[in-house]
Protein backbone atom coordinates (compact mmCIF):
# COMPACT_ATOMS: atom_id res chain seq x y z
CA UNK A 1 0.00 0.00 0.00
CA UNK A 2 1.42 3.43 -1.14
CA UNK A 3 2.25 6.20 1.31
CA UNK A 4 0.88 10.08 0.96
CA UNK A 5 3.57 12.13 1.42
CA UNK A 6 2.12 14.68 4.55
CA UNK A 7 3.76 18.22 4.63
CA UNK A 8 4.30 18.79 8.00
CA UNK A 9 1.88 21.80 9.37
CA UNK A 10 4.19 24.26 10.93
CA UNK A 11 4.43 24.24 14.43
CA UNK A 12 6.85 27.55 15.27
CA UNK A 13 5.69 31.54 15.76
CA UNK A 14 7.04 32.27 12.13
CA UNK A 15 5.91 29.08 10.47
CA UNK A 16 2.06 29.77 11.88
CA UNK A 17 2.47 33.08 9.89
CA UNK A 18 3.69 30.89 6.60
CA UNK A 19 0.74 28.55 6.62
CA UNK A 20 -1.66 31.43 7.12
CA UNK A 21 0.26 33.57 4.03
CA UNK A 22 0.71 30.36 2.14
CA UNK A 23 -3.35 29.73 2.35
CA UNK A 24 -4.37 32.77 1.23
CA UNK A 25 -1.56 32.54 -1.73
CA UNK A 26 -2.76 29.91 -2.75
CA UNK A 27 -6.27 30.58 -3.48
CA UNK A 28 -4.01 33.94 -5.18
CA UNK A 29 -2.53 31.96 -7.24
CA UNK A 30 -5.07 29.31 -8.23
CA UNK A 31 -7.08 32.35 -9.18
CA UNK A 32 -4.58 34.33 -11.22
CA UNK A 33 -4.26 30.77 -13.54
CA UNK A 34 -7.45 29.94 -13.61
CA UNK A 35 -9.32 30.13 -17.11
CA UNK A 36 -6.09 31.11 -18.74
CA UNK A 37 -5.29 28.23 -21.40
CA UNK A 38 -1.45 28.55 -19.81
CA UNK A 39 0.10 31.25 -17.37
CA UNK A 40 3.15 31.28 -20.21
CA UNK A 41 1.07 32.08 -23.00
CA UNK A 42 -0.44 35.09 -20.91
CA UNK A 43 2.89 36.11 -19.61
CA UNK A 44 4.38 36.07 -22.79
CA UNK A 45 1.57 38.04 -24.37
CA UNK A 46 2.06 40.67 -21.41
CA UNK A 47 5.52 40.75 -22.00
CA UNK A 48 5.48 41.61 -25.52
CA UNK A 49 3.59 44.65 -25.01
CA UNK A 50 4.94 47.06 -27.85
CA UNK A 51 4.30 50.36 -25.99
CA UNK A 52 6.66 49.27 -22.62
CA UNK A 53 8.39 52.48 -22.06
CA UNK A 54 11.47 50.70 -20.46
CA UNK A 55 11.50 47.98 -22.67
CA UNK A 56 15.25 48.97 -23.53
CA UNK A 57 16.44 50.39 -19.96
CA UNK A 58 19.77 48.53 -18.32
CA UNK A 59 18.56 47.70 -15.07
CA UNK A 60 20.96 45.91 -12.90
CA UNK A 61 24.24 48.16 -13.73
CA UNK A 62 24.58 51.61 -12.54
CA UNK A 63 27.84 53.59 -11.87
CA UNK A 64 29.73 53.78 -8.40
CA UNK A 65 32.72 54.97 -8.03
CA UNK A 66 33.58 53.06 -4.39
CA UNK A 67 32.48 49.39 -4.08
CA UNK A 68 33.52 48.11 -0.58
CA UNK A 69 32.33 44.74 1.28
CA UNK A 70 31.65 45.55 5.22
CA UNK A 71 32.50 42.31 7.22
CA UNK A 72 29.56 42.63 10.26
CA UNK A 73 30.01 40.81 13.72
CA UNK A 74 27.92 37.44 12.92
CA UNK A 75 30.56 36.97 9.81
CA UNK A 76 28.00 38.35 7.19
CA UNK A 77 29.19 40.15 4.10
CA UNK A 78 27.94 43.43 3.30
CA UNK A 79 27.81 45.41 0.09
CA UNK A 80 28.15 49.03 -0.20
CA UNK A 81 28.22 50.84 -3.40
CA UNK A 82 29.46 54.72 -3.24
CA UNK A 83 28.54 57.38 -5.96
CA UNK A 84 30.44 60.73 -5.22
CA UNK A 85 29.62 64.13 -6.64
CA UNK A 86 30.67 65.35 -9.69
CA UNK A 87 30.10 68.69 -8.55
CA UNK A 88 29.46 68.50 -4.67
CA UNK A 89 28.14 71.49 -2.72
CA UNK A 90 29.16 72.20 0.76
CA UNK A 91 26.48 71.42 2.97
CA UNK A 92 24.41 68.65 0.84
CA UNK A 93 23.81 65.60 2.67
CA UNK A 94 25.16 62.22 1.91
CA UNK A 95 21.45 60.47 0.94
CA UNK A 96 21.63 56.86 1.76
CA UNK A 97 19.63 54.54 0.17
CA UNK A 98 18.12 51.32 2.37
CA UNK A 99 16.12 48.58 0.57
CA UNK A 100 13.07 46.37 1.17
CA UNK A 101 12.80 42.52 1.64
CA UNK A 102 12.90 40.38 -1.04
CA UNK A 103 14.39 43.06 -3.20
CA UNK A 104 18.16 44.63 -3.35
CA UNK A 105 19.75 48.57 -4.12
CA UNK A 106 18.64 48.18 -7.43
CA UNK A 107 15.03 49.21 -6.16
CA UNK A 108 16.27 52.79 -6.13
CA UNK A 109 17.40 52.62 -9.52
CA UNK A 110 15.65 55.51 -10.99
CA UNK A 111 16.22 57.62 -7.72
CA UNK A 112 20.21 56.64 -7.45
CA UNK A 113 19.96 57.66 -11.67
CA UNK A 114 18.74 60.84 -11.18
CA UNK A 115 20.79 61.78 -7.77
CA UNK A 116 23.76 61.20 -10.09
CA UNK A 117 23.20 63.15 -12.96
CA UNK A 118 22.27 65.92 -10.66
CA UNK A 119 26.06 65.47 -9.32
CA UNK A 120 25.13 67.87 -6.49
CA UNK A 121 24.70 64.80 -3.40
CA UNK A 122 27.11 61.60 -2.35
CA UNK A 123 25.02 58.44 -2.65
CA UNK A 124 25.27 55.56 -0.47
CA UNK A 125 23.52 52.22 -1.39
CA UNK A 126 24.11 48.88 0.46
CA UNK A 127 22.45 45.37 0.23
CA UNK A 128 20.61 44.00 3.24
CA UNK A 129 22.05 40.99 5.02
CA UNK A 130 21.08 37.34 2.74
CA UNK A 131 19.84 40.13 -0.43
CA UNK A 132 21.20 40.74 -3.45
CA UNK A 133 25.39 40.59 -2.92
CA UNK A 134 25.52 40.87 0.59
CA UNK A 135 26.03 37.51 2.57
CA UNK A 136 23.77 35.31 4.66
CA UNK A 137 23.77 34.64 7.88
CA UNK A 138 25.50 31.23 8.49
CA UNK A 139 22.86 30.78 11.70
CA UNK A 140 19.85 31.88 13.02
CA UNK A 141 16.89 34.35 12.18
CA UNK A 142 17.43 37.32 10.73
CA UNK A 143 16.77 40.47 12.99
CA UNK A 144 15.28 44.07 12.29
CA UNK A 145 17.87 45.11 15.39
CA UNK A 146 20.40 43.58 13.78
CA UNK A 147 19.41 45.36 10.13
CA UNK A 148 19.92 48.94 12.62
CA UNK A 149 22.94 47.90 13.44
CA UNK A 150 24.29 46.85 10.12
CA UNK A 151 23.23 49.97 8.83
CA UNK A 152 24.44 52.22 11.83
CA UNK A 153 28.51 50.51 10.53
CA UNK A 154 27.38 50.95 7.09
CA UNK A 155 26.75 54.81 8.15
CA UNK A 156 30.18 54.65 10.15
CA UNK A 157 32.11 52.85 7.58
CA UNK A 158 31.26 54.85 4.28
CA UNK A 159 30.03 58.56 5.69
CA UNK A 160 31.28 58.77 9.15
CA UNK A 161 30.83 62.56 8.61
CA UNK A 162 28.73 65.16 7.45
CA UNK A 163 24.66 65.64 7.44
CA UNK A 164 22.94 62.21 6.04
CA UNK A 165 19.41 61.83 4.23
CA UNK A 166 18.01 58.23 5.00
CA UNK A 167 15.86 56.90 2.59
CA UNK A 168 13.62 53.35 3.43
CA UNK A 169 11.47 50.89 1.29
CA UNK A 170 9.21 48.56 3.23
CA UNK A 171 11.69 46.68 5.08
CA UNK A 172 14.24 49.80 4.76
CA UNK A 173 11.61 51.90 6.10
CA UNK A 174 11.45 49.12 9.53
CA UNK A 175 15.26 48.97 9.29
CA UNK A 176 15.48 52.73 9.90
CA UNK A 177 12.84 52.91 12.42
CA UNK A 178 15.27 50.08 14.01
CA UNK A 179 18.28 52.25 13.71
CA UNK A 180 15.99 55.19 15.56
CA UNK A 181 15.36 52.86 18.71
CA UNK A 182 18.81 52.04 18.78
CA UNK A 183 20.71 55.36 18.12
CA UNK A 184 18.35 58.40 18.50
CA UNK A 185 20.86 60.40 19.16
CA UNK A 186 21.84 60.65 15.77
CA UNK A 187 19.05 61.96 14.95
CA UNK A 188 18.81 66.18 14.53
CA UNK A 189 22.40 64.91 14.98
CA UNK A 190 23.44 63.56 12.02
CA UNK A 191 20.70 62.78 10.29
CA UNK A 192 18.58 65.73 8.98
CA UNK A 193 16.38 63.79 7.51
CA UNK A 194 14.56 60.91 6.80
CA UNK A 195 11.98 59.53 3.68
CA UNK A 196 10.03 56.34 4.23
CA UNK A 197 8.25 55.06 1.36
CA UNK A 198 5.34 52.49 1.63
CA UNK A 199 6.18 51.03 4.85
CA UNK A 200 4.79 50.29 8.27
CA UNK A 201 5.54 51.36 12.00
CA UNK A 202 3.89 47.82 13.23
CA UNK A 203 1.42 45.28 12.60
CA UNK A 204 3.01 44.45 9.57
CA UNK A 205 1.20 40.59 10.48
CA UNK A 206 -2.21 42.39 9.11
CA UNK A 207 0.07 43.22 5.82
CA UNK A 208 0.99 41.40 2.84
CA UNK A 209 4.58 42.13 2.87
CA UNK A 210 5.66 38.50 3.01
CA UNK A 211 3.57 36.34 0.97
CA UNK A 212 3.48 38.25 -2.72
CA UNK A 213 7.16 39.36 -2.51
CA UNK A 214 8.15 35.56 -2.29
CA UNK A 215 6.29 33.09 -0.89
CA UNK A 216 3.38 33.91 -3.27
CA UNK A 217 5.22 32.03 -5.94
CA UNK A 218 4.49 28.79 -3.93
CA UNK A 219 1.22 28.11 -2.47
CA UNK A 220 0.91 26.77 0.75
CA UNK A 221 2.25 23.10 0.14
CA UNK A 222 5.85 24.86 -0.38
CA UNK A 223 5.21 27.73 1.98
CA UNK A 224 5.01 24.56 5.19
CA UNK A 225 8.11 23.29 3.68
CA UNK A 226 9.49 26.66 3.77
CA UNK A 227 8.73 26.64 7.42
CA UNK A 228 10.45 23.55 7.92
CA UNK A 229 13.68 24.39 5.73
CA UNK A 230 16.23 22.41 7.95
CA UNK A 231 14.16 19.18 7.13
CA UNK A 232 13.96 19.66 3.67
CA UNK A 233 16.81 21.84 2.72
CA UNK A 234 17.05 24.89 0.76
CA UNK A 235 17.59 24.09 -2.62
CA UNK A 236 14.92 21.51 -2.82
CA UNK A 237 12.25 24.32 -1.58
CA UNK A 238 14.26 26.60 -4.03
CA UNK A 239 13.83 24.19 -7.20
CA UNK A 240 10.14 24.14 -6.04
CA UNK A 241 9.73 28.31 -6.71
CA UNK A 242 11.39 28.27 -10.11
CA UNK A 243 9.25 25.76 -11.19
CA UNK A 244 6.20 28.12 -10.47
CA UNK A 245 8.01 30.92 -11.81
CA UNK A 246 5.39 32.51 -14.31
CA UNK A 247 2.49 32.79 -11.61
CA UNK A 248 5.35 34.43 -9.32
CA UNK A 249 5.51 36.88 -12.33
CA UNK A 250 1.92 37.30 -12.33
CA UNK A 251 1.34 37.44 -8.72
CA UNK A 252 4.19 40.28 -8.78
CA UNK A 253 2.34 42.41 -11.51
CA UNK A 254 -0.86 41.91 -9.26
CA UNK A 255 0.46 42.84 -5.49
CA UNK A 256 4.08 45.32 -6.45
CA UNK A 257 1.98 47.57 -8.72
CA UNK A 258 -1.16 49.40 -8.95
CA UNK A 259 -1.57 50.65 -12.62
CA UNK A 260 -3.61 48.32 -14.47
CA UNK A 261 -0.72 47.71 -17.53
CA UNK A 262 2.31 48.28 -15.46
CA UNK A 263 5.45 47.72 -17.27
CA UNK A 264 6.37 43.99 -18.01
CA UNK A 265 10.20 44.91 -18.15
CA UNK A 266 9.58 46.77 -14.19
CA UNK A 267 7.62 43.46 -13.00
CA UNK A 268 10.56 41.24 -15.02
CA UNK A 269 12.82 43.05 -12.59
CA UNK A 270 11.27 43.12 -9.48
CA UNK A 271 10.58 39.51 -10.13
CA UNK A 272 14.36 39.06 -11.06
CA UNK A 273 15.17 40.71 -7.17
CA UNK A 274 12.41 38.24 -5.74
CA UNK A 275 13.98 35.52 -7.54
CA UNK A 276 17.29 35.65 -5.91
CA UNK A 277 16.55 35.91 -2.30
CA UNK A 278 16.70 31.98 -1.62
CA UNK A 279 13.83 30.54 0.46
CA UNK A 280 16.13 30.13 3.33
CA UNK A 281 16.63 33.90 4.03
CA UNK A 282 12.92 34.34 3.57
CA UNK A 283 12.02 31.98 6.46
CA UNK A 284 14.46 33.49 8.07
CA UNK A 285 13.58 36.56 7.94
CA UNK A 286 9.68 35.83 8.81
CA UNK A 287 9.60 36.08 12.48
CA UNK A 288 11.01 39.28 12.92
CA UNK A 289 8.55 40.66 9.95
CA UNK A 290 5.71 39.60 11.96
CA UNK A 291 6.58 41.24 15.18
CA UNK A 292 7.54 44.38 13.91
CA UNK A 293 6.50 47.38 16.00
CA UNK A 294 8.54 50.51 16.33
CA UNK A 295 6.16 53.15 16.44
CA UNK A 296 7.62 54.71 19.74
CA UNK A 297 11.12 54.67 17.65
CA UNK A 298 9.02 57.43 15.30
CA UNK A 299 9.56 59.70 18.16
CA UNK A 300 13.27 60.01 17.20
CA UNK A 301 12.14 61.50 14.16
CA UNK A 302 9.94 64.13 15.55
CA UNK A 303 12.89 67.25 15.53
CA UNK A 304 13.85 66.62 11.39
CA UNK A 305 12.36 66.67 8.49
CA UNK A 306 10.27 63.66 7.00
CA UNK A 307 8.78 63.00 3.90
CA UNK A 308 6.13 59.71 3.79
CA UNK A 309 5.63 58.35 0.44
CA UNK A 310 2.81 55.66 -0.48
CA UNK A 311 1.30 54.49 -3.41
CA UNK A 312 -2.71 54.51 -3.11
CA UNK A 313 -2.94 50.95 -4.12
CA UNK A 314 -0.54 49.68 -2.19
CA UNK A 315 -1.59 45.78 -1.13
CA UNK A 316 1.55 44.93 0.87
CA UNK A 317 1.55 47.87 2.89
CA UNK A 318 -1.42 49.43 2.54
CA UNK A 319 -2.14 53.40 2.69
CA UNK A 320 -3.46 53.08 5.99
CA UNK A 321 -0.19 52.43 7.69
CA UNK A 322 1.64 55.15 6.22
CA UNK A 323 -1.26 57.18 7.17
CA UNK A 324 -0.24 56.00 11.14
CA UNK A 325 3.43 57.21 10.88
CA UNK A 326 1.91 60.73 10.01
CA UNK A 327 -0.21 60.86 12.56
CA UNK A 328 2.39 60.44 14.98
CA UNK A 329 4.68 62.43 12.60
CA UNK A 330 2.02 65.36 12.23
CA UNK A 331 5.27 67.85 11.18
CA UNK A 332 5.92 65.33 7.94
CA UNK A 333 4.92 65.96 4.67
CA UNK A 334 2.92 63.06 2.91
CA UNK A 335 2.96 62.15 -0.85
CA UNK A 336 0.12 60.08 -1.80
CA UNK A 337 0.75 58.71 -5.61
CA UNK A 338 -2.35 57.92 -7.44
CA UNK A 339 -2.46 54.24 -9.82
CA UNK A 340 0.63 52.93 -7.61
CA UNK A 341 1.15 49.69 -5.67
CA UNK A 342 4.26 48.85 -3.13
CA UNK A 343 7.13 49.53 -5.28
CA UNK A 344 6.16 53.24 -5.88
CA UNK A 345 9.23 54.46 -6.70
CA UNK A 346 10.07 52.01 -9.88
CA UNK A 347 5.79 52.17 -10.39
CA UNK A 348 5.71 56.03 -10.66
CA UNK A 349 9.45 57.26 -10.51
CA UNK A 350 8.48 60.42 -12.07
CA UNK A 351 6.60 61.67 -9.66
CA UNK A 352 8.62 60.18 -6.40
CA UNK A 353 12.37 61.71 -7.71
CA UNK A 354 10.77 64.96 -8.12
CA UNK A 355 9.33 64.47 -4.45
CA UNK A 356 12.41 63.60 -3.53
CA UNK A 357 14.07 66.49 -5.25
CA UNK A 358 11.87 69.21 -3.51
CA UNK A 359 12.27 67.15 -0.06
CA UNK A 360 16.42 67.58 -0.55
CA UNK A 361 16.10 71.29 -1.66
CA UNK A 362 14.21 72.44 0.92
CA UNK A 363 17.18 70.88 3.54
Amino acid sequence: MSRRLRIPRPRTAAGKVAGVLGAAVGVAAAGLAAGVVGERLLVRRLKADPTDPYAHEQFGTQRYDEARTLQMPDGTDIHVEVVEPTRPVTGHPTVVLVHGFCLDMGTFHFQRKMLAARGDYRVVAYDQPGHGRSGKLETGDYDLTALGRTLRRVLDEVAPEGPLVLVGHSMGGMTIMALAELYPELFGDRVVGTVLMATSGGLVAETKLVAPAMLGRVGAPVLYMMSNATRYGGTVIDKARKSTSNVAWLLTRKYGFGTAKPSPALVSYVEMMNSRTSADTVTRYLRTLATHSRFPALAALAGTPVLVVVGDKDMITPVTHSEEIVRRLPHAEFVKIHDSGHVVMLEHADQVDAALERFLESL
